[in-house]
């Protein structure tokens, strides 16, 4: 229980830290990455602060023996760039850099204009059941 309350504030926190720095706005997101057009850096304040408190949080979370809601830290063991990894991360960046969405903030859009955000909601998880569906035909 205590870990689906931890999931839950944690989930909490950071759709309101989407909402209040923007990224839930998906033309600031987009101007964010037209480099060539109608440039807004001001998402680069977004993304130094989430650095800064990372690198200063992972420090002292690491330096404890196991999280506190859990036995034992779950950590990716691949370590290797992959054709996966590699094809999920430029269509990641296709799609955010077309529509302006990446998954969290389309999920904490919702309850603001849930029309566009939905669509894009329910794209993803058909994505996602479709990627499972090969996977499973190819093994």
């Amino acid at each position: 229980m205590k870990t689906i309350l931890s999931a839950l504030l944690a989930g909490t926190v950071f759709g309101v830290g989407l909402t209040l720095s923007g990224m839930v706005d998906p033309n600031k997101v987009v101007n964010f990455l037209d480099i060539t057009g109608n440039w807004d850096p001001s998402l680069m304040f977004v993304l130094g602060g989430a650095v800064i408190t990372t690198t200063i949080a992972y420090r002292f979370i690491f330096a404890q023996d196991k999280p506190l809601f859990d036995e034992d830290f779950h950590l990716p063991t691949l370590l290797k760039i992959d054709s996966k990894l590699l094809s999920g991360s430029i269509m990641f960046g296709i799609g955010w850099g077309l529509i302006g969405y990446c998954p969290g903030p389309a999920v904490a859009s919702i309850g603001f204009r849930p029309e566009e955000p939905l669509i894009v909601v329910a794209s993803m998880l058909v994505g996602m059941l479709l990627f499972r569906t090969i996977a499973r035909l190819r093994a």
